[in-house]
């Protein structure tokens, strides 16, 4: 093996499944990297950056359709679920977070090579992020932890909080309107409540605001949305 040959990030808590998987791979040209649990996986995924992930849903510290759908905050790496569930509502439930194919255990390594080849297709003409952390003038989010730092200091935010501010932080510099943000974080059914984003931003704001009165980072433009500003500047009042 070289060092040009696919990485494969390996997510199973099964001893012998991982060394069944890694010797295959390993013998048809794959770098493969280890992990046990969903924590270990979304850290090596942010540190190694690999080609395709091989992740079962059966972990101990959780299930894997949440580490596909926090993977899926910052990272476009494909993912193959292999799980002993094969009913058709776990199978639409992992490709609705994020999953890009679902192989049922038990499984013939042949296929599975076929589908990581697949995976490395779509991979190579996707546009890969390459992002394991947003970073704004004073404010910092480590996505594969999900830690926030505003000017040093770890903020707790809520889950919603997060995703408002993730999707901001994606787009720095960018107004996204009321509209935009209600669809991507509480879905299409949502898009008409505005107040509802008001009141989220209004809290999001004490968490990463010296004065939220007078907000520097999360700035609101009126009547439209609220924009994430992306380099240093003046106050803008609130509306």
């Amino acid at each position: 093996m070289t060092g040009s040959d696919p990485v494969v990030l390996l997510v199973e808590d099964e001893a012998p499944m991982r060394r069944l998987l890694r010797l295959s791979l390993a013998a048809h040209g794959f770098r493969v990297i280890e992990a046990q649990t969903g924590a270990l996986g979304l850290s090596l995924a942010a540190s190694h950056n690999p080609d395709v992930l091989l992740l079962d849903l059966g972990l101990p510290d959780g299930d894997g359709i949440d580490v596909v759908r926090r993977l899926r905050e910052w990272s476009r790496t494909p993912v193959i679920v292999l799980s002993a569930r094969g009913r058709e509502d776990d199978k639409v439930a992992a490709l609705d977070a994020g999953a890009d194919d679902y192989l049922t255990k038990p499984f013939g390594v042949g296929e599975l090579l076929a589908r990581v080849r697949v995976a490395l297709r779509h991979g190579a003409a996707a546009t890969p992020s390459g992002e394991s952390a947003l970073e704004t003038p004073g404010l910092r989010i480590d996505l594969a932890r999900r830690e926030v730092t505003v000017d040093g200091r770890e903020v707790a935010l809520t889950p919603t909080e997060y995703r408002i501010l993730v999707l901001l932080a994606h787009n720095a510099g960018r107004v996204l309107t009321h509209r935009q943000i209600l669809k991507e974080v509480w879905g299409q059914a949502h898009v008409g409540q505005s107040h509802t984003v008001r009141v989220h931003v209004a809290e999001l704001r004490k968490k990463i605001e010296a004065d939220p009165a007078r907000p520097r980072r999360l700035i609101t433009e009126p009547g439209v949305g609220y924009r994430l500003r992306d380099r240093e500047g003046t106050t803008d009042a609130e509306s």
